[in-house]
């Protein structure tokens, strides 16, 4: 950069008054002070003379990094390099600048003192011979109860800002790193800051907040804090107001976040758009849920559906920036010299797809084969269905007397399981234990786990496993059979099980399985098991009377 570069509204001017503009770069503000009254006096005459506001981005050495001019009534800052890092860092910039009309500091200057994070923003009153009466000033906030993510300190004539910068804004930049570091030492897990978006009437927003933590809490990440808006519908640009996601950014650094979670997804654009303003890594919802996928398979088949649901879900929202993702002018109908880097990252990721989707059909007529040779034998498939962590795996262990893994956590299983269960009279079936369902399950997870869930078209009777506890079980109930009708399995018989019916009060238990023609039942203590292998037999073989069920299984896999 040569070092008497101008930036923003340069038209217009004199050569004279170019020249002494430029001039400023050879000035310097002594390190002590946050601006002198000498280099104010400067900024205020050439203000006045052109009636244009005119700023300057200083160093915390005291040197003018850059210069922009703006007009009468606004100033834009130049797109300058990110310097300085790590926690509690500012950028080391303060930015000083005229204001023609005697207002005081506006909100795009607070704005750009949040999204900087600029040592401290200035603005100088100059009258109409062009002296500096006022320097209205502000700096960032450390983290407090308040709230609050700025300072807005006391005007005063500049010759009276007697502080001592440099021990100021040190200070202040340490007590924001010593907050960040105690954040950092008193939790191991990632740190997020949940951004919830409901528009209109929306009855259920505390019910999808309460499950984007209990999401974030299985991924292993740590809700910090809450930020919730309500609009007629989400912005096309950044999901949020603009406003609400600037005082977010702030927000974030503040309190030492590590990603910000949105509770819904996001277009390519409004992820670009975000990315603009936020540092932070920005993850959604599909991706949060893609991210517990990830980390739960354990078998080839599952790592391999969970890649394949990534892929698909990331290559929309593949996009690049700056030289090495721009194609280059090959001349009047040219292509230029080939691939960009984006195009070729892409190409990478389809031809990776493809090869993901020939290995799970490969995997499908596997599945395939197994289903015929079970459907030889005559064996009745039972398939255990149901939303997130209401117990499934944990009957399918009290019911088959096996140790498949299952955990206080959504999507706990991820790859199937199958066990034979024993019918009295040498009657086996296979019972099959499923990935669990989520409201608004993401397509492609669906497309991406499809091997997985034809288990569920062959089997004969569905058991339906809800969370008795859930204050929201008939929206799960819902949301199971909304995604079995999608998947056109909404004509299998279903047995609907209310597990957990232990924790509740017996009259309770009893009522709510009045209500949903359900079985209660505890997976845990294996409580009203029996009377569900009861229910089950007539369903499972037809015709035949039932017998007293017997609980005992083979335990072995199919």
């Amino acid at each position: 950069m040569p070092i008497s570069e101008l930036y923003g509204q340069t038209y217009g001017l004199k050569a004279s008054q170019i020249k002494r503009l430029k001039n400023l770069y050879k000035r310097k503000v002594p390190r002590s002070s946050l601006v002198s009254q000498d280099f104010a006096r400067q900024l205020g005459e050439l203000s006045a003379e052109t009636g244009r506001q005119i700023g300057a981005l200083v160093s915390r050495a005291g040197r003018v990094e850059y210069v922009a001019i703006g007009d009468a009534f606004s100033i834009e800052l130049p797109d300058f390099k990110r310097v300085r890092g790590g926690q509690g860092r500012f950028r080391g910039l303060r930015f000083i600048h005229t204001h023609l009309r005697g207002e005081g500091l506006t909100r795009d200057d607070l704005t750009d003192l949040q999204l900087l994070r600029l040592d401290a923003v200035v603005a100088l009153l100059v009258d109409e011979r062009g002296l500096p009466t006022v320097a209205d000033y502000a700096s960032l906030r450390p983290p407090d109860d308040s709230g609050e993510t700025v300072d807005h300190h006391e005007p005063r004539p500049p010759s009276q800002l007697d502080f001592d910068f440099v021990d100021w804004i040190e200070d202040l930049e340490d007590r924001f790193g010593a907050a960040q570091r105690g954040i950092a030492t008193t939790s191991a897990a990632e740190r997020a800051i949940l951004v919830s978006l409901s528009c209109g009437p929306d009855l259920d927003v505390d019910d999808r907040i309460d499950e984007m933590a209990e999401l974030a809490r299985t991924a292993g990440v740590e809700i910090l804090e809450v930020v919730r808006q309500r609009r007629p519908r989400p912005d096309p640009k950044y999901v949020i107001g603009r406003g609400k996601l600037q005082d977010l950014v702030l927000r974030a650094w503040q309190r030492g976040a590590d990603l910000v979670l949105f509770d819904r997804d996001l277009t390519a654009s409004q992820v670009r758009h975000v990315h603009e303003l936020i540092e932070t890594r920005i993850v959604d919802r599909t991706q949060l849920i893609l991210d517990i996928f990830a980390q739960h398979a354990r078998t080839a088949e599952g790592r391999l559906q969970v890649e394949l649901a990534q892929l698909r879900y990331r290559l929309p929202l593949l996009t690049g920036h700056g030289e090495s993702m721009s194609r280059l002018a090959g001349g009047i109908g040219g292509r230029g010299p080939g691939e960009t880097k984006l195009e070729v990252d892409r190409r990478r990721v389809r031809d990776r797809i493809k090869h993901l989707e020939r290995s799970l059909q490969k995997v499908s007529r596997q599945r395939s084969t197994q289903r015929s040779r079970r459907n030889r034998e005559g064996l009745p498939i039972l398939s255990i269905v149901g939303y997130t962590n209401a117990g499934k795996s944990t009957l399918l262990n009290q019911l088959t007397r096996s140790e498949v893994i299952a955990e206080d956590q959504l999507f706990a299983t991820v790859d199937p399981s199958s066990r034979r269960l024993r019918f009295p009279r040498e009657r086996d079936v296979i019972i099959t234990d499923t990935v669990g369902f989520i409201r608004d399950l993401p397509p492609d997870l669906i497309a991406g786990f499809r091997a997985t869930l034809e288990e569920i078209r062959d089997a004969r009777v569905l058991i339906h496993v809800v969370d008795a506890t859930s204050p929201v079980l008939e929206s799960h109930i819902e949301s199971v059979r909304s995604i079995l009708r999608d998947l056109e399995l909404d004509d299998k018989p279903e047995c609907l099980v209310l597990n957990k019916s232990d924790l509740l009060p017996a009259l309770d238990a009893q009522r709510l399985a009045r209500r949903f023609d359900a079985l209660p039942v505890s997976a845990a203590t294996g409580e009203g098991l029996r009377q569900m292998l009861e229910y089950l037999e007539p369903l499972v073989f037809p015709g035949r009377e039932p017998d007293e069920p017997e609980l005992a299984a083979t335990g072995t896999e199919d």
